[in-house]
């Protein structure tokens, strides 16, 4: 009986020694197994593998995949003509070294994120340091990125990091400089509409002057124009009338006197006060007509 029993313990110890044995290898995971503390191996490739069960062997896990970290706010830095401005960067890297990442960092992920946050916000500070506040919103900012990521990566190195990308979010002013800013703007804003509204009104009496020169022109030949028209009928008059004349003399002598007659009696009221035997009533006595006495 204790000899059954003995050999059920030893099976059911060498079953938990089996089952601890094997483990297996994700394609997105480093393992490094170690022997009573000591890294012994690190295993890059994905399977089923075997170690010693523990406390002989055991394994750590770590994520081979491309990870990012964020700030979870933005960090202030002072450029070169010292003006505070906040900026917010994010860093995609990934576990290159896994033994010299365990070794700086005791496989804690955590401890790894902050150790490089602490390397991009010092790396930041020395790129921020030496540019205006315009180079570091537009101007040269590929260049700052380009600076970081080599300085940051250089660094990560040494811990067993491979820094895939660093990107700038967002880079802003302070509450007070934005203010500045915006009043700044404002203002600037309202002297190009002030002269705008200059150069609008200079050029709205502009053209009312020049239309007023014009209608002034027009005016001018319209009535040079009129008058010549006016003195070339005149002539035209006179010479029919010459030529009427000169046809017979009588006929128009008698003419004109009707026309005379015409414009001196347009009313009964009108009175005269003439020497009836005048040349002016020449054509009544030829006529017929008793004149007056």
């Amino acid at each position: 009986m204790n000899r059954l029993v003995s050999f059920l313990v030893a099976g059911f110890i060498g079953l938990l020694i089996l089952s601890s044995a094997p483990f297996v290898v994700d394609q997105r995971q480093y393992d490094i197994v170690f022997a009573l503390g000591e890294v012994k191996h690190v295993i890059s490739e994905p399977g089923l593998h075997f170690k010693l069960p523990p406390p002989f062997q055991n394994v750590l896990f770590l994520d081979k995949r491309i990870l990012t970290i964020e700030s979870p706010e933005a960090d202030r830095f002072i450029t070169a003509e010292k003006k505070n401005i906040l900026v917010d960067a994010f860093v995609k890297w990934r576990i290159t070294e896994p033994k010299l990442y365990f070794v700086s960092f005791n496989g804690d992920q955590s401890r790894a994120q902050d150790r490089m946050s602490q390397i991009v916000k010092a790396a930041l500070n020395d790129e921020i340091t030496k540019r205006t506040v315009r180079e570091v919103i537009s101007g040269e900012r590929g260049k700052v990125m380009n600076a970081l990521r080599a300085k940051v990566a250089e660094e990560a190195k040494q811990i067993g990091v491979e820094i895939v990308d660093i990107r700038l979010k967002r880079v802003d002013y302070v509450e007070q400089i934005n203010n500045s800013v915006y009043d700044r703007m404002k203002a600037e804003r309202a002297r190009v509409a002030n002269e705008l509204r200059s150069t609008g009104f200079a050029e709205s009496e502009k053209i009312r002057a020049d239309a007023d020169k014009q209608r002034t022109v027009i005016l001018a030949e319209a009535y040079r124009d009129a008058e010549s028209m006016r003195g070339e009928g005149d002539a035209k008059a006179s010479q029919i009338y010459a030529q009427a004349f000169g046809q017979n003399p009588e006929f128009y002598k008698f003419y004109r006197s009707l026309e005379a007659y015409r414009a001196s009696f347009k009313n009964r009221s009108d009175l005269m006060v003439v020497d009836p035997n005048s040349e002016f009533f020449k054509y009544f006595k030829n006529s017929g007509i008793s004149h007056a006495k």
